[in-house]
């Protein structure tokens, strides 16, 4: 599936891959990702996306955006959008796709092999026009899941499909860790009531 000689990009939907490994019930860890990826070929960049609420005081994503950025991940963001809809709801968009497809078509020209981490068949139309450049697509997402995270279409177009849950022992976050986290958290909490 990789060779080692090719030049490989990551093009991670931050959201979807979120979703996925919740519903998967692992957590990410991204420095193991990139390790993983490493070892696979010539990885030239690793790509996060992902949309982000600019008015909040905190973000519980903003820690994890400056570490990917510090660590090797060129991290996309873009602010969300709020609307109130036409029954008078509040919603949020915050689509990333488009970023996405524009950065993978632009690195197609410089890679061989582009990893898709998205179940979302939005994504399809980008995998074959990559795929008519000459270049493997493998797509990262699950089937585990009921109902399956990643769309059918974009499943059958891709060259490769990578069940994210046969990459959970090599790229997911080791739960005594997050454990031992909560416990730190809590005593520095238990330290500033002091």
């Amino acid at each position: 599936m990789f060779d080692p000689r090719e030049k490989v990009a990551l093009f991670i939907d931050g959201a979807n891959l979120y979703a996925t490994a919740k519903s998967l019930g692992f957590d990410i860890d991204y420095k193991r990702l990139l390790k993983e990826f490493q070892g696979k070929g010539y990885l030239m960049r690793a790509y996060y996306y992902t949309a982000l609420v600019e008015d909040q005081e905190y973000s519980s994503i903003r820690p994890l955006i400056d570490w990917l950025d510090y660590n090797g991940y060129k991290v996309v963001t873009k602010p969300v959008k709020e609307f109130i809809d036409a029954s008078g709801r509040r919603k949020i968009k915050g689509s990333m796709d488009i970023e996405l497809a524009v950065d993978a078509m632009e690195m197609a020209e410089y890679v061989d092999h582009l990893v898709l981490f998205s179940g979302d068949g939005d994504f399809r139309s980008l995998v074959e026009a990559v795929q008519r450049r000459g270049r493997k697509v493998s797509v990262v997402s699950t089937l585990q899941t009921q109902p399956p995270m990643i769309a059918d279409d974009l499943r059958r177009q891709a060259d490769h499909f990578i069940d994210l849950n046969t990459l959970a022992n090599k790229i997911g976050r080791d739960p005594a860790e997050r454990q031992q986290r909560q416990a730190e958290r809590e005593r520095e909490e238990e330290f500033d009531d002091l």
